[in-house]
This record gives C-alpha cells, structure tokens and sequence, in this order.
C-alpha cells in the first residue's frame, strides 16, 4: 500500500502553499503600468531624417482604451513635438516614434514626458525622461540620399550642406 505522508513533507506543503499564495497576490492592481525599456535617437542618413524611439514595456494589464500622450522637446527650439497613441490591451512592448526632428547635438540632454491616461481621460502613470544623444545631426546630410521605394539614388545631386546652418546654437 502506497503512504503519501511519508513522501509529502510538511515543511514543503507549506512552501508550496506559500509560493501559491504569494502567485495569486501578484497583480494587486498598484504600481506602475509601463516602463521605459529603451530610448534611442535614429539617425537614418538615407533619407536624411532623425527621429527619437522610445520603447516600453507592459509590467501589468491596461484598461481598455487606454492612450499614451508623448512630448518631445524640439532640438531646433520652438514648441514641443507631442503624439497621442491609442495602447491596445494585447500590445507587450510599446514603440513610440516622434515626427523628424532637426538640429539634435551630441551630448546634450533633451526632455520627453509621457502621460498614460485611460479611455476616460483619468491619468494612469506620467513617465519623465532625458535622452541624450552620442551623434551631432550635422554629420547627416541635409537632403535624402535617396528616394522613391527602391531607394533609387537622389537626382538632385547637391544632397550635400550644412543642415546645423539654421539650427539655434
């Protein structure tokens, strides 16, 4: 005949009771909804455009409807860049791309604040960053290198310049 108390322990009944426990407790509805998981400048020197790309990641379930309000500081100065973005429940990783930007220098920090909100309108989370970027804007060139959706070279040759010329110093 087979003894179950001989096999089962009690201090590991209680250790799975407590690891049970402590599994259900999990999501207790607090704390943050997102985090910033990484944040870059691109620099997409063909067709001449820098962008800031910021991704998150999801750290519990959101309300349905929720959005996600982005603003970018504006390198060539002037009013911020902002992007309002619907977040879908089932979104894992968030990406988050900001119109072309110009004028970014090198080792200077730039501001972006994220506000998440619910279908309603009712702030979630606010999410403030610095991002700095190692590459100065004016190593590109002014005018895309290429165009088209084959990439077919520039005819307008004089794709060379200085597109820092007209960027506040």
């Amino acid at each position: 005949m087979f003894d179950k108390a001989r096999f089962v322990r009690p201090g590991v009944s209680l250790l799975l009771v407590g690891l049970l426990c402590l599994g259900a407790c999990r999501d207790a509805g607090e704390g943050d909804y997102v985090n910033v998981s990484g944040k870059i400048f691109v620099f997409n020197y063909r067709i001449a455009e820098a962008t800031y790309l910021l991704t998150l990641a999801k750290l519990r379930p959101l309300p349905d409807g929720s959005m996600l309000e982005t603003t970018f500081e504006n390198p060539a100065g002037g009013d911020p860049m902002i992007v309002r973005q619907k977040i879908w429940p089932t979104m894992e990783k968030i990406t988050i791309e900001s119109p072309p930007v110009k004028c970014v220098k090198a080792n200077r920090e730039y501001k972006v604040s994220m506000r998440l909100e619910d279908a309603n309108g009712k702030l979630l989370q606010t999410i403030e960053r610095k991002m700095i970027s190692d590459t100065d804007q004016s190593v590109m060139p002014d005018k895309p290198l290429v165009v088209g959706p084959f990439y077919d070279p520039n005819p307008d040759k004089d794709s060379a310049g200085n597109p820092s010329a007209a960027c506040p110093a």
